[in-house]
């Protein structure tokens, strides 16, 4: 327990989930803490990972017209907290279904340390984008795939899964499920999406 509170550890360990995410995975799932203190760090990193956002939107804004224009820190925090709940949820049930034994306080530990392994990419981001912003911007498409990539090796760990692409296949089947129920959720709330804003958004990317 006490090394979840060094910084150094968890950085080296951070870089090495990057460059190994089976072993990164299997180390995190050996150091996760009991339920409640992982849904604190769960919340730590949502609050973190929006902070940071702020940050990078006052050196570099974002579009006017985009999906989620005009929404308060608030709102976006728990949006970015019920889709990453919803994953939780998924990888464990989706999992168990294809016969894994993954657990959610596994997975809810997993999706915690993913969000902290890519805080710290957030935060080379910012730095690229103060001092070489066309390199902020090879970084950010470097950290799309990365994240995917790390996310289907940790399932796969989480399981017992042993076929990599299979795990691909279920991760997109469950990203389009999260999708589909979030849309619903935000429908319910009220929350709608300008088509016109999400194609000048992508435009702007």
């Amino acid at each position: 327990m006490s090394d979840l509170m060094d910084l150094r550890f968890l950085g080296k360990l951070a870089f090495e989930t990057i460059k190994d995410p089976k072993a990164g995975a299997a180390e995190a799932l050996r150091l996760a803490p009991p339920r409640p203190a992982l849904w604190l760090a769960f919340t730590l990193m949502i609050t973190l990972s929006l902070m940071m956002g702020e940050v990078v939107s006052l050196i570099a804004p974002a579009p006017e017209a985009g999906p989620l224009t005009g929404q308060s820190a608030l709102a976006l925090g728990l949006l970015q907290a019920a889709f990453l709940f919803l994953m939780v949820f998924a990888i464990t049930n989706i999992g168990r279904a294809f016969g894994g034994v993954g657990n959610f306080d596994g997975a809810l530990a997993l999706i915690t340390w993913l969000q902290f392994v890519f805080f710290l990419i957030q935060v080379l981001q910012l730095i690229l984008l103060l001092i070489a912003p066309p390199l902020a911007a090879m970084v950010t498409l470097v950290a799309i795939g990365l994240f995917f990539w790390v996310l289907v090796n940790f399932i796969a760990v989480l399981h017992g899964f042993q076929s990599v692409g299979m795990v691909f296949v279920m991760t997109l089947v469950s990203f389009i499920g999260i999708l589909f129920a979030l849309s619903i959720v935000l429908t319910i709330l009220g929350v709608t999406f300008e088509t016109g804003g999400i194609a000048q958004g992508a435009m702007a990317q």
